[in-house]
């Protein structure tokens, strides 16, 4: 993750200039480069590929889109693109910049989303469990295949975990998943896959 220009951006400026381009997020008016690597789109791919198919299967009227740019608070510059995002089709009619841009504002919109943890893990194992409970997303998983987590995040000895955080009140509660475990989700109780499942081969 690299920050790329001292001058701070508002939103706006952002979806003007890089709505299109998906390399970028803003944190608070700084661009930021995401710089994803073959791996980590392996991953993302992959687990878009596992949702989807479950997605089918069930029937929801949901889906993932190809793009999305999260904004977690209207009073922030700070827009997010979630690796994969599982969206209610039903509920997108209430939000404001939909039919202009693939901008989410309302966390009643989201059912699912997933982070690949890429070097900026800190992002993603703190700042992102904040932005994603505050705005009332009912499940967040933190990929980390690699397990480049903080020993406080995924344990030791460090190794390739999914984190599940499962909206509670106010607050996330989470459930690790290493090599071999059947992930459990909420939101997709019959989903069947392991972590191995989407390891880059």
């Amino acid at each position: 993750m690299v920050y790329t220009s001292s001058q701070l951006l508002i939103f706006e400026e952002f979806i003007a200039h890089y709505s299109n381009n998906t390399r970028y997020e803003l944190a608070d008016g700084e661009l930021i480069d995401m710089e994803p690597t073959g791996p980590h789109e392996t991953v993302a791919g992959k687990l878009a590929s596992k949702l989807s198919i479950e997605l089918e299967r069930q029937g929801h009227p949901w889906f993932i889109p190809r793009t999305c740019i999260v904004r977690p608070f209207t009073d922030a510059a700070t827009a997010r693109r979630p690796d994969v995002v599982v969206l209610d089709e039903t509920a997108l009619v209430n939000e404001p910049l939909w039919e202009r841009e693939p901008v989410i504002t309302l966390g009643t919109s989201i059912k699912l989303i997933l982070e690949v943890v890429s070097t900026n893990w800190e992002t993603d194992y703190a700042r992102k469990v904040e932005e994603y409970a505050l705005l009332g997303i009912p499940e967040y998983w933190i990929v980390d295949y690699r397990g480049l987590g903080g020993v406080a995040f995924i344990g030791r000895p460090k190794q390739p975990t999914i984190t599940v955080c499962q909206l509670v009140g106010e607050d996330y509660v989470q459930q690790q998943y290493r090599l071999g475990k059947l992930i459990e989700s909420r939101m997709l109780p019959r989903l069947a896959f392991k972590l191995d499942d989407v390891l880059p081969r």
